[in-house]
């Protein structure tokens, strides 16, 4: 059996070191690629309504055909389920399965579950390890890579959580074929950010290659690729932002602001809240005379080719007036002292962290779109 192309990342961190393994068939491989990880033959899944019918038989078979014992919690899909109830739910599934310390939880299924299946192995028995499994390409291309992990709060997203590295995440690029195209659209809104923050020569392969990762699996191999690589380089510098982690929030201050105001629902998908900040922050680091006007146009132009929101007007639905939207950002992780921080760029691939924004640009920016 010939095996198809595969791309390794390593994130470096000492004793917490891990492999990032990117390429199709993973999943099928997943026995043989876990095996290694575990004192005893067991591991206990945890997944969601959606992931499950598609793709848990397969995992099953290949954790079978090593030998692998296995039990699985399926929960209902959608991010409601980064919630307490949820979280207790898969706490105490997993006591019940008498998952010791050295054993391997799984986490198979997009960000939702990579997150609060992390916390999870996090908080239980004081830190168990943990292989991800993601199902999306948003969850492939960054929330399974880095070890934040987490749950939403009453008072905004992903206020409750812990740094907790995988010790396996297996992106397997196949599995994407299954996503539909608003979910495969919704993690482009990661991939983008990428170039956008550190690599311009990454955004304009992007530019050219992007409209063609449904039906090319180099080309998504790549930006898979290069995207987690450009994730693990930041995450070795600063694994519990510090600093430059926070780079990664290119369009997050917005955006987090946003799921919010929608509720956390399917009006606004997290990748898509992500594009229209980035498209914001371009912006606003241009009215801030931070950028060129060609840039903010430029970003656009590419979401729009891209078929992507990038305006608050895409989004379906009443949304708050500017004073609003500007409190919620108040709620959010990145507040420092009471500042608000954003990530503005000098230019494609030149973003940088910005500690004291003042918020009159921000709300007329926001009034102008509205």
């Amino acid at each position: 059996m010939t095996l198809a192309p595969m791309n390794l990342v390593r994130v470096n961190l000492g004793a917490r070191s891990y492999d990032v393994r990117i390429g199709p068939g993973l999943l099928s491989r997943a026995g043989a690629e876990i095996a290694p990880l575990l004192r005893r033959k067991r591991v206990a899944i945890v997944t969601d309504a959606t992931v499950a019918p598609l793709h848990l038989a397969t995992l099953q078979a290949a954790l079978e055909a090593e030998g692998i014992a296995h039990t699985a919690l399926t929960l209902p899909a959608g991010e409601a389920t980064k919630s307490w109830p949820h979280f207790a739910t898969c706490v105490d599934w997993l006591l019940d399965q008498k998952v010791e310390r050295k054993d391997i939880v799984v986490a198979l299924g997009g960000g939702v579950i990579g997150d609060l299946v992390g916390f999870a192995a996090a908080v239980l028995r004081r830190g168990v390890r943990f292989v991800q499994l993601p199902t999306t390409l948003l969850s492939q291309v960054d929330s399974s890579v880095g070890g934040k992990t987490g749950i939403n709060s009453t008072h905004g997203k992903n206020l409750i959580g812990a740094f907790h590295q995988p010790s396996l995440v297996l992106a397997d690029t196949a599995i994407l074929s299954t996503l539909p195209q608003r979910d495969l659209l919704s993690g482009y809104g990661e991939v983008v950010k990428y170039g956008l923050l550190g690599d311009a020569g990454f955004y304009d392969w992007l530019e050219t290659h992007a409209p063609r990762l449904r039906h090319d699996p180099s080309a998504l191999l790549h930006a898979v690729t290069r995207s987690v690589q450009m994730k693990a380089e930041i995450v070795e510098r600063d694994e519990t932002e510090e600093g430059d982690r926070a780079l990664l929030n290119l369009g997050h201050t917005f955006c987090h602001a946003l799921e919010k105001a929608t509720g956390y629902s399917d009006r606004l998908l997290h990748g898509e809240g992500v594009a229209i900040g980035c498209a914001l922050a371009f912006e606003l680091s241009q009215r801030l005379g931070l950028c060129s006007q060609e840039a903010p146009s430029r970003v656009r132009a590419h979401l729009k080719a891209m078929g992507m929101k990038c305006d608050l007007s895409d989004i379906p639905g009443d949304l708050p007036g500017a004073e609003a939207l500007l409190g919620l950002m108040a709620q959010d992780k990145k507040v420092v002292d009471g500042q608000l921080r954003f990530i503005l760029a000098r230019g494609i691939g030149e973003a940088f962290v910005a500690a004291d924004v003042p918020s009159e640009p921000v709300l007329h920016l926001l009034r102008d779109h509205l």
